[in-house]
């Protein structure tokens, strides 16, 4: 596979204006995960409010990352082990405290599932707190109340001239200990110093051993810039900003229009052949599936077969010891729903619509079971595959029939 990691920035890039997943970028999106490509959620949402995306996307099984707090912190999806963190040193919570107090700024953080803040009626704070399902504990003295070292820490205010005048003044009082940037017109955030996607982003490819040249990152913000630059493909969202088109190697759809599932239908999924697909990753990483759960291993694929194999054991028998045939059209199913995937365009999508299966003879627990699939017929709605399920003597077990349908991402 040329591309390894695809990052994602989040609202605004992998999110619509609805806040939500399209369909045809869901499916997008799982897509590639099981052709072997990693993603990496790249956002200035702490590590709770990204993880309900995080399990829509199946992160955990494939092997995905978290990239939180605009960087301060990588999580590991599958696991929840922190590979890479930044805080804020607790003893300069006083004196940012007192300049909020001075300019009249809200001020708040994140821990765990809350927000700690000392203005919980403020309207943007709240927003905050819905959007990522968190709890608001109010604090009159703040910094006294925020007994740990945070991630970041947030300014608030309605008065842009003020927090742009806050954020100069800070880039060069706090040169070299914090660093300071806004995120909207109403947030000035305070993170670790040297600390944005880009930086995390690299930390993270030398613990996966992966180079910038097989890194997409997609987004939409001047936050974005840095990951943007430094990916090997830098994507643009359609309704960036120009100064952030004008760091990407290409621009795609707007998150109105899918432009996630535009970008990595071009640039994954439609360059992939038949005989790039990583088998071995696919069948690790079905693990947790059906598929998995039976034993069912993939050893072959090209554009008119597929192949797979299946034991014939306490998982897959019937109580008297032979191949259960429920399990065989299962079986058949995987086969061919791999098949149509090769053979689909890039903004397809298959789901299953009928399978039926005539049971010749049995196949023995302890043994292996092999299914070959063929297909019998490529139409633009509908494919349909012929599966043929042999015992490790080739003695024909089952003759199957898969009609899968074949559907534009919407």
């Amino acid at each position: 596979m040329k591309y390894k990691l695809l990052v994602l920035d989040v609202d605004g890039t992998l999110l619509n204006d609805a806040k939500e997943i399209s369909k045809r970028t869901l499916a997008a999106l799982l897509k590639v995960q099981q052709m072997g490509v990693r993603i990496v959620l790249a956002s200035g949402r702490p590590t709770y409010g990204l993880m309900p995306l995080a399990k829509m996307l199946e992160l955990g099984n494939y092997g995905g990352f978290i990239l939180s707090y605009n960087g301060c912190q990588i999580i590991n999806a599958q696991n929840g082990e922190i590979l890479f963190e930044r805080r804020i040193n607790p003893e300069m919570l006083p004196y940012l405290e007192k300049k909020a107090r001075k300019n009249g700024f809200a001020l708040f953080t994140y821990h765990d599932d809350t927000i700690i803040t000392d203005s919980p009626e403020n309207e943007h704070i709240q927003n905050e707190a819905r959007l990522n399902n968190l709890q608001i504990i109010k604090e009159e003295e703040f910094s006294a109340a925020v007994d740990f070292a945070p991630c970041k820490c947030m300014l608030v205010s309605d008065d842009e001239e003020a927090l742009v005048g806050l954020e100069d003044h800070w880039k060069r009082r706090l040169n070299g200990a914090l660093d300071v940037f806004r995120s909207e017109p109403y947030f000035l955030e305070v993170v670790p110093c040297a600390i944005d996607k880009a930086n995390s982003l690299g930390a993270l490819l030398e613990v996966l051993d992966v180079k910038r040249e097989e890194v997409i990152a997609v987004g939409d913000g001047v936050c974005d810039v840095t990951m943007i630059q430094l990916a090997g493909l830098g994507v643009a969202m359609g309704h960036s900003q120009d100064s952030v088109k004008a760091c990407a190697d290409y621009v795609t759809a707007s998150n109105e229009e899918d432009g996630v599932a535009v970008a990595v239908e071009k640039a994954i999924i439609a360059e992939v052949r038949a005989a790039e697909i990583p088998l071995d990753q696919l069948n690790a990483q079905a693990r947790h599936a059906l598929m998995g759960n039976l034993g069912i291993q993939y050893t072959y694929a090209d554009e008119d077969r597929v192949e797979a194999t299946m034991p014939v054991d306490h998982r897959t028998r019937q109580p008297f010891g032979i191949l259960h045939g429920g399990a065989t059209l299962a079986l058949a199913e995987t086969v061919a729903g791999l098949g149509s995937m090769i053979l689909c365009q890039p903004d397809e999508i298959v789901v299953g619509m009928q399978v039926s299966g005539n049971h010749i003879s049995s196949a023995h627990e302890g043994d292996t079971v092999r299914a070959v699939g063929t297909v019998v017929h490529k139409g633009r709605s509908s494919h349909v595959w012929n599966v043929d399920v042999f015992t490790s003597t080739n003695k024909l077990v089952s003759s199957i029939r898969v009609v899968n349908s074949v559907m534009k991402k919407r």
